[in-house]
């Protein structure tokens, strides 16, 4: 289905948006100590954006008529406010209470694995390739990564030590050596800078082996965000690369006129 002008300015505005929220999101992971609750705000905010963005069905789920589009769109905006209200709950929850992050790891996965699927399915959509369709491609592998920290942060609290520091063996993943905290403390005073920086270092197939998974859970968590990263970068480049091939024949037909 064609779209108006009106919608494709703000389809490539809210490229930049979702940008700009994951960039923030990492950078906050780098502020300084105290400053941990911005990181858990930006991750409230992420869903209500890609609600914004991606709330509307398009592609296959619109074929279907417009009941079965109001219903994909309904279902999808009921998974994002789940998303928000399990990270809440589990954010504000103290370590020992395990199973908080239980459903954490289910509604994030599904969430943002339909969100990856929807936001390709939007680029696909792109008839030229612009700086704002580049920072749609962008946003959505930063995405990616930031969710995976979240889901080995919550794997860590669910299973603790699930993760191991090889770098500094006696300071678990999710506290520095600074911190002498107990399991009544809440999630929200833990440090996971370390499980993020991981993520990324898992998602691009780096490995440095500072950190490593150690349980089973873990370890499967890994290759699956490792072979996700991949998979993604494959997908969307090559939709990318078809895309500039017919732009850069549809100019040279035009250069000829």
């Amino acid at each position: 289905m064609p779209m108006s002008s009106l919608d494709l300015q703000q389809r490539h505005s809210w490229y930049g948006q979702l940008l700009l929220l994951c960039l923030l999101v990492l950078i906050s992971f780098a502020l300084p100590k105290g400053w941990g609750y911005t990181s858990s705000l930006g991750y409230g905010l992420l869903p209500l954006l890609l609600i914004q963005g991606l709330g509307r069905a398009s592609g296959r789920e619109a074929s279907g008529g417009q009941s079965a589009k109001r219903r994909w769109s309904l279902a999808y905006r009921l998974l994002a406010l789940a998303a928000i209200l399990v990270g809440t709950v589990w954010v504000f929850t103290p370590l020992e209470m395990q199973t908080s992050g239980l459903p954490l790891l289910v509604v994030w996965t599904i969430f943002i694995a339909w969100s990856a699927v929807r936001l390709i399915r939007l680029l696909s959509l792109e008839t030229r390739i612009t700086a704002q369709v580049l920072m749609g491609a962008s946003a959505g592998y930063l995405l990616l990564g930031i969710t995976a920290g979240l889901l080995f942060s919550a794997l860590e609290t669910v299973q603790p030590g699930s993760f191991h520091n090889l770098v500094d063996a006696d300071v678990s993943v999710i506290q520095d050596s600074q911190q002498h905290l107990t399991n009544t403390a809440s999630v929200f005073r833990m440090s996971f800078e370390r499980l993020n920086y991981f993520a990324f270092v898992t998602l691009t197939s780096t490995g440095y082996g500072d950190i490593i998974p150690h349980s089973p859970q873990a370890q499967i968590s890994a290759v699956a965000i490792s072979v996700i990263g991949v998979f993604y970068v494959a997908v969307v480049m090559g939709l990318l690369i078809s895309r500039l091939t017919v732009q850069g024949d549809q100019d040279k037909v035009s250069d000829k006129r």
